[in-house]
This record gives structure tokens, sequence and C-alpha cells, in this order.
């Protein structure tokens, strides 16, 4: 191979570094933009997040505060929203950035697969967001506000709080700024990557890496990690526990009906074209 056809075949490396190197500083640009603007709504977003730790301690009575512990918590805690902020705001370009990125690459019917999940993504992601924010966050603060005990020095009753035994320390909920944020976002988090399952399985479905008879397969197994993340993720608590497996594990049914639905899809396609086999069929068969 002669220098010049060295040189040719590194052009297009070259280009599509350069236009690699394009997308990722639009992304980071509409990042930072969406950051800054985070960064003035920190307060309200906070007041928002802090609301299942509020509707708790005011079923017992209880003020609703946070201390800072140390000096520069807040703005800790602030950067931290901004950080997240920035992320949701700019997720559309970066979405779009990647699509552009990645689109000229692919085939007709690649693209029409991978599209989809590119949307479907964020939107399950928020769904479990918000399950986790309405329904498991009040369930696990309620739960750990539970080990709270008063005493002779604080003898005022507290509806759900246990009275403490005379002579021994009492405890109440005196929450850091910090710690409080960083549980709550570990539990949207979590929750929020967990309702990724059926985009992943489906689009490993559609790539063809796995089927519905395998899935149907694994299904005892499926059950016992799901139980064992359930315990991972939520408090020690069965109550919890038992909500994010309800949750979970009918997204991987869900999962199984969707792959099963695209099988079919691409069975009738293939016997429209006349690429169907009856040994094809066979298969499909021993597998379910």
């Amino acid at each position: 191979m002669s220098a010049d056809d060295i040189d040719s075949s590194s052009a297009p490396l070259i280009e599509h570094l350069a236009e690699l190197r394009n997308r990722i500083i639009y992304s980071l640009g509409a990042f930072l933009i969406g950051m800054c603007i985070a960064f003035t709504v920190w307060t309200p977003i906070f007041n928002f997040l802090t609301e299942p730790m509020c509707d708790a301690l005011a079923a017992r009575d209880q003020a609703c505060s946070l201390i800072l512990i140390k000096l520069q918590e807040g703005f800790f805690v602030a950067i931290r929203i901004s950080v997240m902020g920035g992320l949701m705001l700019s997720f559309p370009m970066i979405a779009y950035q990647m699509w552009r990125f990645v689109a000229p690459g692919l085939y007709k019917n690649e693209k029409n697969a991978f599209l989809p999940f590119l949307v479907a993504s964020p939107l399950m992601f928020l769904l479990g967001a918000a399950f986790s924010f309405y329904i498991v966050l009040p369930i696990a603060f309620n739960f750990f506000l539970g080990f709270q005990m008063t005493n002779a020095a604080n003898p005022t009753a507290i509806e759900g709080v246990v009275t403490a035994a005379p002579g021994t320390a009492g405890i109440l909920f005196q929450g850091s700024m910090e710690q409080y944020l960083a549980l709550t976002t570990n539990f949207i988090l979590a929750f929020g990557l967990c309702f990724q399952l059926p985009v992943l399985l489906t689009l490993m479905g559609k790539a063809g890496l796995i089927s519905a008879a395998s899935l149907v397969g694994m299904r005892k197994y499926a059950i016992v990690l799901i139980l064992i993340l359930s315990a991972v993720v939520t408090p020690p608590d069965m109550m919890s526990q038992a909500i994010l497996f309800g949750a979970i594990y009918p997204l991987y049914e869900i999962s199984i009906l969707l792959i099963r639905r695209i099988e079919k899809k691409r069975e009738a396609k293939l016997r429209a074209e006349g690429l169907w086999f009856e040994d094809d069929e066979e298969e499909a068969d021993d597998k379910a």
C-alpha cells in the first residue's frame, strides 16, 4: 500500500473524529447552559425534593428542618442540584447530537429500531423517578423516622414516636442537608435505572441477542435477581421491597410480550419475502 493510499484511508477517520469533537462540544455547551439555568432555581428544586420528608414529619407533628454540618455543605448541594438539572435540561440536545453522529452509519431498518429506544429510555427513567419519589420515598421516610424516641427532656408526645425509658437518651431527627439530598437522589437514580429494564431487553430482542422463549426459561432466575435487587435498593422493610418487586417484575413480563411481538413481525416479514423456513419455525417452537 502506497503512502497516498494510507493518507486517503485515514482521511475518513479524521473526519469522524472531528465530527465527534464537534458533537461533544455542542453537548457540553448545552450541559453548561442547563447547569447555569438550574443553579438559578436550585432552592425551589431542593424544596420540592424535601416534600416527602416534610410530609412524613408533618404526620408526626414535627417541624421540617435540615441542618448544615459543614460550612460549605449548602454550596455543594446547590452544585449537585445544578449538575442534575443541567443533565435533564440538556438531554434532548445530547440525544440529538448522539443521533446525528451515529445515524449516517445505520441502515434504514437500524434507524427505525434505534430511534424509538432513544425516546423511550428517558421516558422510562422519568417514570421510575416519579414512582420512587411519590410512592417509595414516603414509605422509606416513615420507616426511618419510626426509630425516633422521646424522653423526659423532651416530654412532648409525638405521634408514631416511641417514648424512651427514664434516664435514657432521646432520639429525634436532625438531618444533614447534603446527606438528605444524597439519599433522595440515590433512590431516584436507582429506580430510574431499574425502569430501563424493558428498554434494554427489548433492544436486545430487536437485535436478536435474546428471544422471548429464553426470557421465559430464565423467569425463575429473574425473580430471584429482582428480589435481591429490591432488598439492596430499598430500606430493610418488607413493604418497600414488595413495592419495588411489584414494579419491576411486571416490566420483565412486558419485555417478553414486546419481544414476542417483534418476533412475530420479523416472522411475517420473512414469510412474505419467502425467506422463512420450517426449520426456523421448529427451532423456535422447541425453544418455547
